[in-house]
């Protein structure tokens, strides 16, 4: 016997992949699928797949997630974007310790699709909480790279989630103009100093991170694009920070808008 799970899935539009993420949780006893007003098959798919679809207006990244984690049936939550799906040998580690977890959350690790290839096996994987019971956890609050924050000890997991992710280039740039942007409405009432020094120098320390420390050196050309795409969303954050500052900051910019899509 081990402890039932629900996993939770926010969706907007995402009918190109979400029937491999649904697919790959098939031994859950609850899936609830979250949807902000999807036009195309996405609740179709999720009906299919024999999830509780429900429907919420887009209320930012980390609110949504948390209203679907507040959704689950069950305790022990396993929280999955549209675009990534568990391999088979994750699905397996999960079963084997929800048997007798010992931890109150576990991280697990993410493989990247990078334009037209995996990440080659010897780059850093990403690491993120995914599984955690829910009694003992919550969302960040972050406007963009929220996070599982969890009351108690957490473990690692050797379980990995492969991540579809954007596809093409542009659909990466325009991931790091939309997200540098939230970014700012996270950080505006906490502006960093020497906002120009960190405009000229930490996109080249950002760049040499991601290609050279993580590892994705090994993964070709499409690493190399990859860390120079990363290296400016690195700039963007501090160029747009730079802009608010002296364009006189909250009273005169332009209203963010709001984007109900699921990352």
């Amino acid at each position: 016997m081990r402890e039932p799970l629900s996993v939770v899935v926010t969706t907007f539009d995402n009918a190109a992949t979400l029937g491999a993420c649904l697919a790959s949780v098939a031994f859950a006893d609850d899936i609830v699928v979250l949807d902000s007003g999807s036009s195309d098959a996405t609740r179709d798919i999720a009906i299919q797949h024999g999830a509780r679809v429900e429907v919420q207006p887009f209320a930012g990244y980390s609110a949504q997630k948390q209203a679907a984690i507040d959704r689950a049936r069950h305790r022990w939550v396993l929280l999955l974007d549209s675009d990534e799906a568990l391999t088979t040998t994750a699905a397996e580690h999960i079963r084997r310790v929800l048997e007798a977890p010992d931890a109150a959350g576990y991280v697990l690790l993410r493989r990247e699709w990078v334009f037209w290839r995996w990440q080659p096996d010897r780059a850093r994987l990403n690491h993120y909480v995914r599984l955690f019971d829910r009694t003992r956890a919550r969302m960040s609050g972050h406007e963009v790279h929220e996070s599982v924050v969890v009351d108690g000890p957490v473990h690692r997991l050797d379980a990995i989630i492969d991540h579809y992710g954007e596809r093409d280039i542009e659909g990466r740039v325009d991931k790091a103009n939309r997200y540098s942007s939230l970014q700012v409405r996270d950080r505006h009432t906490r502006v960093p100093r020497f906002l120009r020094l960190r405009m000229v120098f930490y996109p080249a320390i950002a760049f040499a991170r991601y290609y050279f420390w993580r590892g994705h050196w090994r993964g070709g050309w499409a690493g190399f694009v990859a860390a120079r795409v990363h290296a400016f969303y690195a700039f963007l954050k501090y160029a747009k920070l730079y802009e608010l500052r002296h364009s006189g900051g909250e009273r005169h910019r332009r209203p963010f808008e709001t984007e109900r899509r699921d990352e």
